[in-house]
C-alpha cells in the first residue's frame, strides 16, 4: 500500500524535474490521443452501420453486376424485366423493383455540372427504403410525372449551386426543364446528397430511343430467412440467364452482408492504425523506464538516507512505482482531452464538408479505458527501476558519489 507520505514525496520530486516529467508525459499522451481519435471515429462508423442494419434495410437484398456497387455504372451486364419476374416468383420474396442509372448534365442559374440520375418505381420504392433516406421538403415522386426529387445539397446555398433551389422550381436536365417535387434529407456524404431521382416510367420517356436496363435490382424478402431466400434468388437468376454455377455475372447480397463486409474492412483499417499507436505507446513506456532508471541513479544517496531513517524496501518501491504510474495517469488524461478535442473538431469539419456520417462517438468507457491503459503502462514501465531502487543497500548508497 502506497502511503500518503510516499505520494507527497513523489509529487515533490516530479515537480523538481519538470522538464523530464513533461517529456515523459509527452511521449505517452501522443500515442493515447492517437488511439482515442481513431477508436472514437471507428465507434461512430459502427454506430452508423448499426443504425442502417436495424432500419428498414434489414429485409432487403440487392442484385447487381459482379464486381460491386460501382460496377452497376460501367458494366455490360444488363438486367431486364424477365429477371425481375424470375426473382418475384421466388418463395420468400415479397416485392422486387429495378433501378436505372444515367449520368446527366444539370443546369440552373447558368451553372452546369454532371451528376447521377437514379430512377425507381415510386409504388415500390425499395432502393429508397434501403438507403434509409426520407423526404426533407416537398413530397415523393408520382409515377410517370415529369418531375424529380433532389438530394439534400441542392437546397443549400453554395453546396452545389450558388443559390439553393426551391420546391416547384424547374431544373434543366440534359436540356429539358423538369419540376422539382421535393428534396431528400441529408445522407451524410456529398456524392449521395448531390444525386437526382425520378420515376422509372419517366426515365423511359426521357430516353425514348434507348433500351434501358436495370443497374440494380432490389428485393424485399422474408426477414426470418434472408440467407435462404438469397440462395434461391441466385439459383432462379442462374436459370433465367442460362448460367452455370460459379459462372454468374451478377452478385446477390443482403444489405446485412454488404454492411458486414464493410465492417470487416473497417476492423482491419482501425486495427492496423491502433497497432501503430500501440507501438508508439510501447516506445513511450521504454522512455518512461529509462527516465525512472535515471531518477534512481541520481537519487542513490537520497535513497540511502531515507532507508537509514527507517524506510522499508516497500516504501522505496512505492515511491518509484507511484511516480511512473502518476506520469502515465497524467499522460492519459491529457491524451484523452487532446484526442477528444481533435475528434470533436474533426467531426464538425467533416459535417461542414458534407460527410455527416463520419462522426465520432464518445462513450464514457473510452475515456476510462484510455486513461487506465496509460496509467498501467506507466506503472509497468516503472516496476523494474522501482525494484532496483528498493534493493539498494543503505550503507553502499551513503558512500555513493
Amino acid at each position: 500500500m502506497i502511503s500518503r507520505q510516499t505520494i507527497k514525496y513523489s509529487l515533490r520530486d516530479l515537480r523538481k524535474k519538470k522538464a523530464r516529467s513533461f517529456l515523459t508525459v509527452l511521449s505517452i499522451f501522443i500515442g493515447i490521443a492517437t488511439i482515442f481519435i481513431f477508436i472514437s471515429f471507428g465507434l461512430g462508423l459502427y454506430d452508423y452501420i448499426e443504425e442502417l442494419t436495424g432500419g428498414s434495410s434489414a429485409d432487403k437484398v440487392m442484385i447487381q453486376p459482379k464486381g460491386g456497387t460501382f460496377a452497376a455504372f460501367e458494366s455490360n451486364v444488363k438486367f431486364t424485366d424477365d429477371d425481375l419476374e424470375a426473382i418475384e416468383r421466388v418463395a420468400g420474396v415479397y416485392s422486387v423493383s429495378g433501378t436505372y442509372f444515367r449520368t446527366v448534365e444539370i443546369e440552373s442559374q447558368d451553372e452546369r455540372l454532371y451528376t447521377l440520375l437514379i430512377s425507381y418505381d415510386p409504388k415500390i420504392p425499395l432502393v429508397i427504403e434501403m438507403s434509409n433516406i426520407e423526404i426533407e421538403k416537398g413530397r415523393e415522386l408520382s409515377p410517370g410525372k415529369k418531375e424529380v426529387v433532389l438530394g439534400y445539397n441542392y437546397m443549400v446555398d453554395g453546396k452545389i449551386f450558388s443559390r439553393g433551389l426551391k420546391l416547384n422550381q424547374n431544373i434543366e436536365i440534359n436540356g429539358e426543364d423538369i419540376k422539382i417535387a421535393g428534396f431528400y434529407g441529408s445522407v451524410g456524404n456529398p456524392q449521395d446528397d448531390a444525386q437526382v431521382y425520378t420515376s422509372n416510367s419517366y426515365m423511359e420517356e426521357f430516353y425514348p430511343n434507348e433500351t434501358l436496363s436495370y443497374g440494380w435490382i432490389v428485393a424485399k424478402v422474408d426477414i426470418n430467412n434472408v440467407e435462404g431466400t438469397t440462395e434461391k434468388i441466385e439459383k432462379a437468376l442462374r436459370n433465367e440467364r442460362n448460367l452455370d454455377e460459379g459462372k454468374e455475372d451478377f452478385s446477390v447480397q443482403s444489405f446485412g452482408d454488404m454492411l458486414e463486409g464493410f465492417s470487416s474492412a473497417l476492423n482491419a483499417v482501425i486495427g492496423f492504425i491502433i497497432l501503430i499507436a500501440l507501438i508508439s505507446v510501447l516506445v513511450s513506456a521504454v522512455n518512461t523506464a529509462n527516465t525512472m532508471i535515471t531518477s534512481v541513479l541520481e537519487r542513490i544517496k537520497e535513497i540511502g538516507v531515507i532507508k537509514s531513517i527507517g524506510a522499508r524496501n516497500s516504501d522505496i518501491f512505492g515511491i518509484f512505482l507511484f511516480e511512473s504510474g502518476f506520469l502515465g495517469f497524467v499522460a492519459g488524461v491529457i491524451g484523452v482531452l487532446i484526442g477528444w478535442g481533435f475528434s470533436a473538431v474533426g467531426g464538425l469539419v467533416l459535417d461542414s464538408l458534407g460527410y455527416g456520417f463520419l462522426q465520432p462517438s464518445f462513450p464514457i468507457w473510452l475515456f476510462v479505458v484510455c486513461i487506465a491503459f496509460a496509467t498501467i503502462t506507466g506503472a509497468i514501465s516503472g516496476v523494474w527501476p522501482a525494484i532496483n531502487a528498493s534493493r539498494i543497500n543503505p550503507v553502499d548508497a551513503l558512500r555513493y558519489e
